[in-house]
């Protein structure tokens, strides 16, 4: 998907993970922008964040690895 990442749901709101965050599969861990339609993008590996790999309110490519995760 091409659009526009991003790492809370609001300005005011909570980032969806940090560096050093456990996540499940299904956990949303970011929102992608595209055309207007914000997409919540769940993670597909259950694990611990090692990196985010995209600054917050960039633009992203289809298949641009987002994050690292080491899987649980």
């Amino acid at each position: 998907m091409i659009g526009t990442f991003y790492r809370q749901p609001g300005p005011d709101k909570p980032i969806f993970v940090n560096v050093g965050d456990e996540i499940k599969v299904g956990q949303v861990v970011c929102i992608i922008e595209a055309m207007k339609l914000f997409n919540e993008i769940e993670s597909e590996i259950a694990g611990t964040i090692v990196k985010v790999l995209v600054d917050d309110a960039s633009p992203v490519e289809f298949d641009q690895p987002l994050f690292l995760v080491e899987p649980a």
